[in-house]
């Protein structure tokens, strides 16, 4: 088994200098060395299937880094699960403890050993020690039902570090819009114990409050959804920061994203990303343009590419094992491939993402993919961001709508044009460069626009 937990690879990555920052409390690495979070019952946890069910992701943060090499299975959950669906949960995780913080309802938690965690290390007598390979779980981030459970281990999750270049001569700050119990969140949190520091953040707080704590931190590596960034933008809060590197992923990073954090960074890299729970980390992108390029497809290397259908397949040290649960389906394809559900189509040399696969909306028997048609309209220059969706329709089944959100005053410019006159400017736009039946037959102007807790639009479902 491999021969380093956690803690042991922060140790051997010359990091515990660095710092954990979370909303109300800053925990020294180096701390961790002879201190718990757990007040002394760190051993009572040794080989459980541990649910952790803490609100401050600085708790979770520590539990992460005490239970690895300690616990027989970690199962990350997001502060926003349902709790009818907690049952289900520790029923296929076969869990039989849990770990809580002052903030967690453990309504549901019941029939499971609670241990309590907290932002403040207490004195521990005994040296970590790591006796088996712990499994960590993340549930996927689904609309409806009861999460699906991902099943990866400390080396699967950390495989795209791994690869990466050698560690930076400087220590790092990174920060993230992420919660880390999500895949993309968890990735920022492995580079940051590895590279540095670490800033959290807090899900009700407000960004430019964020962002303020992520530049009194120093910031230099930062990432989230295109619609984090969007809203990050909005805010008026976005020049607070002076990152060097600037990431999105999540979502479809289309080329006005890309192009406004040029802008707002000049300085910094700006580079998008591919990756999913179960797929793991696929590529990064650092050209300044909006998809990738098709030589990526079917190249050798450690992670491979292929597209069968239409839709972007995965292999690579970085996949996950399996789902958890009885009757769970396969995760994999017989030879090792995760198919990732999203869309993607080759045009002059390069491949761009249209969509999920269950995403698609039918005009009359003809396919209407809603990113395409939000990447036109958040083309223009008023626009900060955009949804596009169906509408029933008589005849051809369904419609195109789109609603918008209008970008505020700056940068030296007057007040936006009128309703009217910028639905019609958007209008023609997308007549000029989409097909007649993609082309939205109705453009709303709205104030917001529903962004979940995984940081993504929220799409109404098909």
């Amino acid at each position: 088994m491999p021969s380093e937990s956690l803690w042991d690879s922060i140790i051997a990555s010359g990091a515990p200098s660095g710092q954990l920052y979370g909303i109300r409390h800053t925990i020294a690495l180096a701390e961790l060395a002879h201190g718990t979070s757990l007040c002394g019952r760190l051993e009572e946890l040794r080989d459980r299937s541990v649910v952790l069910l803490t609100r401050d992701q600085l708790t979770a943060a520590l539990a992460l880094i005490e239970l690895d090499g300690v616990a027989r299975r970690m199962v990350l959950c997001p502060p926003d699960l349902p709790t009818e669906h907690l049952p289900a949960v520790v029923r296929d995780a076969e869990a039989d403890a849990c770990v809580v913080d002052e903030q967690t309802a453990t309504a549901g938690a019941d029939v499971l050993t609670c241990f309590d965690i907290g932002p403040r290390l207490t004195r521990s007598a005994s040296a970590r020690r790591r006796s088996r390979v712990t499994e960590w779980v993340l549930l996927t981030s689904g609309t409806t039902g009861v999460p699906k459970l991902v099943l990866h281990t400390l080396e699967s999750l950390t495989s795209a570090l791994r690869a990466a270049a050698r560690a930076p001569a400087d220590p790092l700050v990174w920060s993230t819009f992420y919660d880390i119990r999500r895949y993309g969140g968890l990735q920022v949190f492995l580079r940051g114990v590895h590279a540095g520091s670490l800033v959290l953040s807090d899900a009700p707080e407000p960004v430019s409050d964020f962002l303020a704590r992520a530049a009194a931190a120093g910031v230099t590596h930062i990432s989230g959804t295109p619609s984090h960034w969007r809203r990050a933008l909005m805010s008026g809060a976005a020049a607070t920061i002076a990152p060097r590197y600037v990431r999105l992923s999540g979502e479809i990073a289309d080329e006005p994203i890309l192009h406004s954090l040029r802008a707002a960074y000049p300085s910094a890299t700006v580079a998008h990303a591919f990756a999913s729970t179960e797929a793991g980390v696929a590529f990064e992108v650092r050209d300044g343009r909006a998809g990738f390029p098709a030589a990526l497809v079917g190249a050798p290397g450690a992670v491979e590419l292929r597209v069968a259908d239409e839709t972007l397949q995965i292999r690579s040290p970085g996949c996950a094992q399996r789902y958890l649960g009885e009757g769970a389906e396969p995760l994999r394809g017989v030879d090792g491939f995760v198919d990732t559900g999203d869309r993607v189509e080759e045009r002059t040399g390069r491949y761009y993402f249209m969509g999920r696969r269950g995403g698609v909306i039918n005009v009359g028997g003809l396919k209407v993919h809603p990113e395409e048609v939000e990447a036109v309209i958040n083309g223009h220059p008023w626009v900060r961001m955009s949804l596009v969706r169906s509408r029933r329709n008589a005849i051809t089944g369904a419609i195109v709508t789109a609603d918008v959100v209008i970008a505020g005053v700056g940068a030296g410019r007057g007040p936006p044009p009128a309703a009217d006159v910028l639905t019609r400017e958007l209008t023609e736009r997308c007549r000029r460069v989409l097909a007649p039946h993609k082309v939205p037959a109705t453009i709303r102007i709205v104030p917001a626009l529903e962004v979940s807790a995984s940081g993504k639009l929220v799409r109404p479902l098909a």
